[in-house]
């Protein structure tokens, strides 16, 4: 739980098939850029359809014309398991003042949050994700994102980011990008720099790097 000096809450949301303990090393890059944050990391609300590890939702069979609808199904599971860290966390009626950050699937359900318009988060980081929200998108407020791909990515390619970079601005949002040479499906320290200093330029945060 949070404790009395933690002002922003940082919500680390995981890919498929992994769970909330594959991001601890990323929570520790970004707790150096926001030292007065508090980092949670849960677990998806589904047992992985591979076998391993945990979901938000079953890419088993998955198209781009399915995807969508799979998302909106998510979505109950999603907003519970984000509700209940808020609530536990004192965050309830502060949600500027808190940021999702997502690898992958993580990142595919932040970027549902935002468009959909359920989560006016304070920031979203999002790492090799897509944009597949459900039309309308209808976000509100103004949440600044930072979304980064690496060329070399074989499972969800850069194409997606430039594209959802795109969209999410025509829709009145602030978005910055990062396109990282050589990099596949992954995090890099480089992209968790850019990930912190981000988070801290969004809520103000003084660094101790």
């Amino acid at each position: 739980m949070a404790d009395a000096v933690s002002d922003i809450l940082v919500i680390l949301l995981h890919g498929v098939g992994s769970n909330g303990e594959s991001l601890a090393s990323l929570g520790k890059r970004l707790a150096t850029a926001l030292p007065s944050a508090f980092f949670a990391a849960p677990d998806g609300p589904e047992p992985s359809a591979t076998g391993q590890g945990r979901q938000w939702f079953s890419v088993v069979g998955v198209t781009a014309e399915n995807r969508p609808a799979r998302i909106a199904a998510a979505r109950p599971g999603f907003d519970a398991t984000v509700s209940a860290i808020i609530e536990e966390n004192g965050f309830v009626g502060r949600l500027d003042r808190v940021a999702f950050v997502g690898f992958s699937q993580g990142t595919i359900m932040s970027l549902d949050a935002i468009a959909s318009g359920r989560w006016p988060v304070g920031a979203v980081v999002g790492f090799s994700g897509r944009l597949s929200a459900p039309e309308p998108h209808a976000p509100k407020g103004s949440t600044p994102l930072l979304l980064v791909h690496g060329t070399d990515d074989r499972v969800i390619s850069a194409e997606e980011t430039e594209n959802a970079a795109g969209k999410l601005a025509a829709l009145g949002l602030p978005v910055e990008m990062r396109i990282e040479p050589g990099l596949g499906h992954t995090i890099s320290g480089s992209g968790a720099a850019y990930a912190g200093e981000f988070l801290a330029k969004v809520f103000g945060a003084v660094t101790t790097a």
